[in-house]
């Protein structure tokens, strides 16, 4: 199971993977505690010229799964509360599925 901390760690290698292909400097920019897990949220840090953060396409936020280590990007298209509520039904569905498996292989 991770904490947020080992959360965060896979959390920024996956920025710095992104990073190595980009100019921008990448950093985490805010952190949402879920029943799951978390999610975290990404972009550019500010320039310090302009004082303005460059606009960057796809840096949809990350969710982290406690109990699997699933990092999932996600789409900047859909609102993040429905993205969630799929994935907590996605994590019903899989246990729904592991309890009906448990069940079929206690049967003589």
């Amino acid at each position: 199971m991770l904490t947020e901390e080992d959360a965060r760690r896979l959390v920024l290698a996956e920025i710095d993977d992104i990073r190595d292909r980009g100019e921008y400097d990448l950093q985490i920019q805010r952190v949402e505690a879920l029943s799951f897990g978390w999610i975290f949220y990404w972009g550019a840090v500010r320039d310090g010229r302009s004082g303005q953060r460059p606009r960057l396409g796809g840096n949809g936020p990350i969710l982290v799964d406690r109990e699997n280590e699933r990092l999932i990007g996600l789409p900047t298209c859909t609102p993040v509360a429905r993205q969630i509520a799929d994935y907590e039904r996605r994590l019903r569905r899989e246990a729904h599925a592991r309890n009906l498996a448990a069940k079929q292989a206690k049967r003589p």
